[in-house]
């Protein structure tokens, strides 16, 4: 979500849009970070009075920073203490799916589907926003498609409640005080009312839920209107302003996310890294190639992305890999995105297959590798669980000094080498 929870990026109205949903969807977006458990009453202690208190200590700071006085005042006259909103920030899902299992519910039969329907009853209005912003419409598609299933689930929280809640709980007060007082000035400027500012416990709002501050950012009145309304049946406000962050974010009009390839025997996985990029034709010098054996086109320069090991696809990435990162930086979360707007557009499922057989490290077992990895002389730089480019080179130059193959993929076989050292 724009303007992340830790970075950070989610629907059309069921009763409009009832005749192209195949079947009820779910929002696919995983976590972003990763937290530890916190439990019993620790886990949220408040209340409202003090929370009110808060609101009204907060006061000053608001007007000092733009908002009306009245326009606070009413905002927060009713504001109540959500504890559930609190448990839910402190004790975040661990996310536990390999990338297969993701894709298989982020690219199901279902969404494609109703991606398809949805690109079809909007794509006068899709077609203008491509033009205008140059971003192809089926990408927003996709984003609209993860974030909201289609604009099935928006949200229902308070958006100023559960910023205030979690501004005055603390524990990340700076990023949800500026939240708050975005989402106060979008009050104040009128696109929306206090009753329909409504969202994700987490402050994600309307059809591809924006951060408060992202909105103030990057939303845009498509329509014309008055009003930039992502909240809304109607979607096209919502889906004019992600193609305007991703523009923002330089997306390359005609260039891929990125393509499924195939590596040749004696491939030297240690350039399989992020930071190093090629043009695909030198790649295809090196054995990476489109699965039937043709170099890919010169789209522009690109990296190896191997987010299943050495045995599941394989990807030439893409610049614009890295600008829907800045959506979510979670590489299943932009691979299902770029795979879902190939699907939609009626493009082929993967050729390759996954490792089925593996399974996802828990997060006690991610630091553990963490920690291994840095004791061990290959400094993962954090401890976080994040398995990211850091921890993946780490995991690389481990591998290639015990003399295997090294695709820097988090496995258990890793793991279990470090404990026996």
């Amino acid at each position: 979500m724009r303007g992340r929870i830790g970075l950070s990026v989610a629907l059309v109205c069921l009763g409009t849009f009832a005749i192209a949903q195949k079947a009820p969807d779910v929002s696919a977006r995983p976590p972003e970070r990763l937290v530890s458990a916190v439990s019993g009453d620790d886990a949220a202690s408040g209340t409202t009075g003090e929370l009110r208190a808060w609101v009204a200590r907060f006061r000053d700071r608001a007007l000092q920073e733009g908002v009306d006085g009245a326009v606070y005042d009413r905002a927060l006259q009713d504001v109540a203490y959500d504890a559930q909103v609190v448990r839910r920030d402190r004790n975040q899902a661990e996310f536990t799916k390999t990338i297969w299992d993701y894709l298989d519910t982020a690219v199901s039969d279902v969404r494609i589907a109703n991606g398809k329907a949805a690109l079809q009853k909007w794509n006068g209005a899709l077609s203008q926003i491509e033009e205008t912003y140059g971003v192809e419409k089926e990408i927003v598609v996709a984003i609209w498609g993860l974030e909201s299933a289609y604009g099935t689930f928006r949200g229902q929280n308070s958006v100023l409640n559960s910023m205030a809640t979690l501004a005055y709980d603390g524990r990340r007060a700076e990023f949800f005080e500026d939240q708050l007082l975005a989402a106060l000035r979008i009050l104040q400027a009128g696109d929306t009312t206090k009753s329909d500012l409504i969202g994700s416990w987490a402050g994600a709002m309307g059809h591809t839920q924006f951060m408060p501050t992202s909105f103030q950012d990057h939303a845009v009145d498509y329509d014309g209107d008055g009003k930039r309304d992502i909240w809304g049946d109607d979607p096209v406000d919502a889906l004019a302003s992600t193609a305007a962050y991703l523009k923002h974010h330089g997306w390359t009009r005609g260039q891929p996310w990125g393509i499924e390839v195939q590596i040749a025997d004696g491939f030297d996985y240690m350039l399989a890294r992020r930071s190093l990029r090629k043009m695909p034709s030198e790649w295809a010098t090196l054995g990476v190639t489109r699965p039937g054996g043709t170099a890919v086109k010169d789209y522009g320069l690109a990296s190896v992305l191997l987010p299943g090991g050495a045995d599941g696809a394989a990807f030439l990435v893409f610049s614009n890999f890295a600008v829907l990162e800045s959506y979510n930086t979670a590489d299943a979360y932009v691979v299902a995105v770029g795979h879902l707007a190939d699907r939609i557009k009626g493009r082929s499922a993967f050729e390759h297959g996954w490792p089925r057989h593996l399974r996802v490290l828990t997060f006690d077992e991610r630091i553990e590798l963490q920690k291994r990895l840095t004791s061990a002389g290959y400094d993962t730089e954090k401890i976080d669980a994040k398995m990211g480019p850091l921890t993946v080179d780490a995991i690389r130059r481990f591998q290639a000094d015990q003399g295997v193959l090294p695709d820097g993929y988090p496995s258990l076989k890793v793991l279990d080498r470090l404990r026996a050292l």
